[in-house]
């Protein structure tokens, strides 16, 4: 091992995974001898964080889906758990976004004297505000993605800083559409429907099916394509796709360039709807999750919506369908709406220009590994 600080980094998920890469390669550009390890992905292996487990092991959606999940989530938290309580803990234990896991995680590292720093905060401002108020006896430091979180956090007493959103800055296209289309097989002359149902396996088998369904009824000169994100079995796609019996171009490793050549996205509600409005794209969006689990979200949610593009912004740009009314009829219709108008096409993207004015600030990453390593000693 070499010598030098000891960082533990912990994301659950994919998109805290690519969080997580850009903030460890800029503390590693920072101080090269340091050591960060801990739960993640591929994009935080090639960042140069030693994965001890595998973000699969913990990318789980809902309240019953966790369920089955139980045994080994326990059994990393608590190899996470003695990590923090050992004889050489780690100098700074950085928390990104799934609060399930590392809020109590954040807990365990407080009372082991053992700094904190959450990375991607928590959506506690959207449900469940009572965390507010744990997070500012657990936490040392918070970095906030959007600049409305900061003075709800810093109103409670926890250190809160906006830097700028990491990933909003490295969201573009590196081709041109028509070459895009060209090398993924889609039709140059046509609108372009693209779907992206997830990054995990459970909310693939719960959202692409739906969105299979949504656009089997639209013209047949359409061209569809799917994205696939890190991580996700090809054949699970290719499996789904097959059942359906579309002619569905399935694209890996070049999301960017595919939603700018898209005329329209369906994208399931998360961190993908923030990349498609950045790439100026218009949107559908969609979610599902089991009754049981959507019953529990509804008693808490605070915010009207749940796309991001439309909390940031305040107002409903871009549509969206969750739960009863995440059905293939209203996905076609509110589809279709954006296909057969230019104007409506143009007028959402001129709108979500505005989401790159709030986010957009040229080297978040480093402002962040800075406000990491004055944490360390």
């Amino acid at each position: 091992m070499r010598e030098g600080p000891r960082i533990l980094m912990v994301a659950g998920e994919a998109s805290g995974d690519a969080q997580a890469a850009r903030l460890a390669a800029a503390m590693l550009d920072a101080r090269p001898q340091a050591y960060i390890y801990g739960i993640g992905g591929e994009a935080m292996r090639r960042a140069g964080v030693h994965t001890t487990v595998d973000i699969s092991e913990l990318s789980v959606m809902g309240i019953v889906e966790v369920v089955g999940a139980l045994g080994r989530i326990r059994r990393c938290y608590r190899m996470l758990k003695a990590e923090l309580r050992s004889e050489r803990p780690p100098d700074l234990l950085v928390l990104v976004d799934f609060p399930d896991f590392n809020m109590p995680l954040a807990r365990v590292a407080k009372r082991a004297g053992v700094k904190v720093l959450y990375y991607v905060s928590p959506q506690v401002w959207a449900w469940r505000r009572g965390r507010i108020g744990k997070l500012s006896k657990r936490v040392d430091r918070m970095i906030a993605l959007f600049p409305f979180e900061v003075e709800l956090y810093r109103s409670h007493g926890l250190d809160t800083h906006f830097v700028g959103h990491p990933l909003a800055e490295d969201v573009c296209a590196t081709r041109s559409g028509v070459q895009t289309r060209a090398l993924h097989g889609l039709p140059a002359d046509a609108l372009v429907v693209t779907l992206m149902p997830g990054s995990r396996s459970r909310e693939i088998k719960q959202m692409l099916p739906l969105m299979l369904d949504a656009v089997r009824g639209l013209d047949s000169k359409v061209g569809l394509a799917l994205a696939r994100a890190p991580g996700l079995d090809p054949a699970l796609l290719e499996g789904l796709v097959a059942d359906s019996g579309l002619d569905i171009a399935i694209v890996g490793g070049d999301t960017y360039n595919l939603i700018a050549a898209s005329d329209v996205v369906s994208v399931t509600s998360g961190t993908a709807t923030v990349e498609c409005a950045l790439l100026g794209t218009p949107m559908v969006v969609s979610y599902r999750m089991s009754p049981f689990s959507y019953a529990i979200a509804r008693a808490l949610v605070r915010v009207p919506f749940v796309a991001m593009p439309n909390i940031i912004l305040g107002r409903e740009v871009v549509p969206e369908f969750v739960q009863s009314r995440a059905t293939a009829v209203n996905l076609r219709r509110a589809i279709n709406a954006y296909l057969e108008s230019a104007d409506l096409r143009r007028a959402a993207s001129e709108q979500l220009a505005d989401i790159a004015d709030v986010l957009v600030s040229k080297g978040a990453a480093g402002r962040a590994a800075g406000l990491a390593w004055e944490m360390v000693a």
